[in-house]
């Protein structure tokens, strides 16, 4: 009997978009087995919990998402992969109900390392060393289902150790997917119907520096050449990449999209040095000039930490001044949060949790007002929209996204799926942008 048939397999992703893509290849693996996905909250044979562990808060989630696996199916075979498994094999593999852990290698292999648990009947700990990984690992994806807009993993690993971040112990060193790799496969999917790709990784900044005359520019440029793909979007990128080189080419790319996530962290220079941050205030500044100076209208979004050690008052407010003289057109905030075995947690002057959330909240109700005043540059103009989804607050209405990532609705039904059109941008309403079709 072939491993899969009549059973079910469930999945459930925490984190980033490489953890996203990742768990599609894995679920296609389960699906060349004979597994049937189910979604997480229902009875399944198999669960994978694909976790993460940039926080605490990852770590908690992903214990929570064990937990509620075992009182689905108490019988199922429950499998911890990601992030969270490749730091704390062993503290993962003794919650009751685990039956395999699997970090951040050979994910690939897990429908054989399933068969291996059936059989043995015993828990099983595949984590590997992952600073010894040299090469990309292959897991390729040959469709996404009921999707507009994906994420392509093009890049693994990262070597900028910044003092507050555990991902370079978890991911391993920079490894990049060859470029014929990554062409061969969105030729694939987009003739599958998908139109929007967003080449993400670990550092993507890094991409080819460990492949001989290839950059991440070189890549970008091949893909704009490919009949059929509409759109490609950048994951995060340190600000000091986009030198004027970039920038001048990027202007003229007409699929890549105007839309630049640059990870700011904070906008002090203290903090900066103490999180070992590659650049300063100023050179992020000037960053966004040469991005604003060149492509008219460029989103600029950006993640801020709170309540990083040793950020005074003073601190805080350099990075409330800079935030707002920057104008970001969305901003992420997130509250520090000690990792074991990063410089950071060493750090004297941790930041009481009140004082964290109450900065938290100051720096989101920036970028809210922020997020609106950026939209309402928008308003009056004519943008095309990628559709996706139906409205779940404007019944009649259908959204999608302009490439600034500027979500719009206009009133129509599924027949919208999938396409983009010219929209006029008119009001906003509740998070997004109203708008309709011109008439001929």
């Amino acid at each position: 009997m072939k491993l899969g048939i009549n059973e079910k397999v469930a999945f459930c992703t925490l984190g980033c978009k490489v953890n996203q893509y990742d768990t599609q290849a894995m679920q296609e693996e389960f699906l060349l087995a004979g597994y049937e996905v189910a979604e997480f909250d229902d009875f399944a044979d198999v669960y994978v919990i694909n976790t993460c562990t940039v926080t605490n808060m990852g770590d908690r989630k992903s214990r929570q998402m064990i937990h509620r696996a075992s009182k689905l199916n108490p019988e199922a075979v429950i499998a911890v992969v990601g992030c969270y498994a490749q730091r704390a094999p062993k503290e993962i593999i003794d919650i009751p109900g685990v039956d395999l852990v699997l970090g951040t290698r050979d994910r690939v292999k897990i429908v054989e390392y399933i068969r291996l648990v059936k059989e043995s009947g015993k828990p099983v700990n595949k984590v590997q060393d992952i600073m010894d990984s040299k090469v990309f690992e292959e897991m390729p994806i040959t469709t996404y289902f009921d999707k507009t807009r994906v994420s392509l993993k093009i890049q693994e690993g990262c070597d900028r150790y910044c003092s507050y971040c555990i991902i370079p112990y978890t991911r391993g060193p920079i490894r990049s997917r060859k470029p014929r790799d990554v062409i061969e496969q969105v030729h694939s999917l987009v003739d599958s119907g998908l139109q929007e790709f967003v080449l993400t990784g670990i550092h993507l900044a890094s991409y080819g520096k460990d492949l001989n005359g290839e950059s991440l520019l070189s890549l970008i440029k091949e893909l704009d050449a490919i009949e059929g793909l509409k759109r490609i979007r950048l994951g995060s990128l340190e600000p000091t990449f986009l030198d004027d080189n970039f920038v001048h080419a990027a202007r003229d790319i007409p699929k890549l999209c105007r839309h630049y996530h640059l990870s700011l962290q904070s906008g002090s220079d203290l903090t900066l040095r103490r999180m070992n941050r590659r650049y300063n205030t100023a050179q992020y500044r000037e960053t966004v000039e040469r991005l604003r100076k060149h492509i008219p209208l460029v989103a600029i979004t950006t993640d801020i930490m709170v309540g990083f050690p040793g950020e005074t008052q003073e601190e805080f407010e350099d990075t409330l001044k800079f935030t707002r003289d920057i104008g970001f057109s969305r901003i992420h905030v997130f509250k520090y949060s000690v990792r074991e075995g990063t410089a950071a947690a060493r750090y004297r002057d941790q930041v009481p949790g009140k004082i964290k959330e109450n900065r938290s909240r100051q720096l989101i109700s920036i970028g809210k007002d922020m997020e609106i005043a950026y939209m309402k540059s928008l308003t009056g103009r004519v943008e095309s929209v990628l559709f996706e989804e139906e409205c779940k607050d404007k019944q009649g209405w259908y959204e999608g996204y302009t490439d600034h990532y500027v979500r719009v609705a206009v009133p129509g039904g599924s027949v919208l799926y999938g396409s983009i059109k010219p929209v006029l941008l008119e009001e906003i309403n509740n998070g997004k942008i109203l708008g309709s079709f011109l008439t001929p």
